[in-house]
This record gives structure tokens, C-alpha cells and sequence, in this order.
């Protein structure tokens, strides 16, 4: 861990590279991703313990197969090629 020193440097590096009016923004910032992780893998870790508990699979497992059909983004990118296909085509005739 530095010393009283080494963080009185390192918060002068900080104020001169992003501003005073920018170190509490990126603080709240830092604290609110910190505490959106943590809560994140709390709930991992309770969807884990339930698992083990109840010894049963996951609900993606359990899922029977159903037909795929395509979805809208995929049918686009169809179109899209499909368009662009013909509009090569046409130039080269």
C-alpha cells in the first residue's frame, strides 16, 4: 500500500490528467459500477445455491426444442445481401 506521500502524488497526477471538476464524477461512477458488480454476482451466486439445493437443471436446459424460425435482425441482413447481390449484378451487365 503507498504511503501518505505516494497518494498525495497520485491525486496530484489525477487533478492535473482529469480535471477537479471530473475526480468526484468518475469516483460516483466507479462506486456505482463496483456496486452493480457486486449485486450481480450476489445474484449468481443465490441462482447457484438454489441449484445445489434443489438439485434440478437449469431452466435453459429444460427447455424442450422448438422449430427456429429466423428472427427479424437475421431477415434483414437477408434482404440486405440479397440487395446488394442484385445491385452487383446489374452494374456489371
Amino acid at each position: 500500500m503507498p504511503g501518505g506521500a505516494e497518494l498525495v502524488v497520485i491525486l496530484l497526477i489525477a487533478v492535473l490528467l482529469f480535471g477537479a471538476n471530473k475526480i468526484p464524477e468518475l469516483a460516483r461512477s466507479t462506486g456505482e459500477a463496483m456496486g452493480e458488480f457486486k449485486k450481480g454476482r450476489e445474484e449468481v451466486e443465490q441462482e447457484l445455491q438454489d441449484m445445489q439445493n434443489t438439485g434440478t437443471s437449469s431452466p435453459a436446459q429444460e427447455v424442450e426444442s422448438e422449430p427456429v424460425s429466423p428472427t427479424e435482425t437475421e431477415t434483414e441482413m437477408e434482404t440486405e445481401t440479397e440487395t446488394s447481390t442484385n445491385t452487383k449484378t446489374e452494374t456489371d451487365s
